[in-house]
């Protein structure tokens, strides 16, 4: 069993909003976040095998829950942490229980606007589709950075900047 991470209980008058970052309605226009949260930064935050980016995720993942609002995520990568914990020999449950607690940040749903966004981002940078998609819910939760190990460090996508905390481990 592995410690979670900031549970529920232990952020007091932090109510979750129901409703995702992302909101059709014309007049509301989604609160910027400082940071969006790749999938391997949740991955290694739980990985016993990688210390030194277990070390980091996990500090990054504090600072989240720490600082509510300044941290997106996607259903992509709720999604992707999902498969890839129960891949890696843990239990559906403690995934489940593990994704419903990164539900309370903001997430953005794929949506059709997100999809549409993500060709776009596709063919400007000739990224694979899932990076794509990654970008795209970045440039829709407001974030200036992107947290993630899968892209170029420093690279500026539009309005999002690469950042791999990972790259000196």
């Amino acid at each position: 069993m592995h410690q979670r991470l900031h549970p529920r209980k232990h952020l007091p008058g932090y109510i979750r909003d129901t409703t995702s970052v992302v909101n059709p309605s014309a007049e509301a226009k989604p609160m910027p976040v400082e940071r969006f949260l790749d999938t391997n930064i949740l991955l290694y935050a739980y990985d016993l095998d990688a210390p030194g980016k277990r070390q980091i995720a996990v500090s990054i993942l504090e600072d989240a829950w720490l600082r509510p609002g300044s941290a997106a995520i996607s259903v992509q990568v709720l999604q992707e942490f999902h498969v890839n914990f129960i891949r890696s020999g843990n239990r559906a449950t403690e995934a489940a229980v593990l994704v419903t607690d990164f539900s309370l940040w903001p997430v953005i749903d794929n949506t059709l606007g997100v999809f549409r966004l993500g060709l776009t981002v596709q063919a400007r940078w000739q990224t694979s589709w899932w990076d794509a998609m990654i970008l795209a819910a970045a440039q829709t939760s407001g974030a200036s950075e992107l947290l993630t190990e899968d892209l170029n460090h420093g690279q500026q996508y539009g309005s999002v900047r690469v950042i791999n905390p990972f790259r000196d481990v």
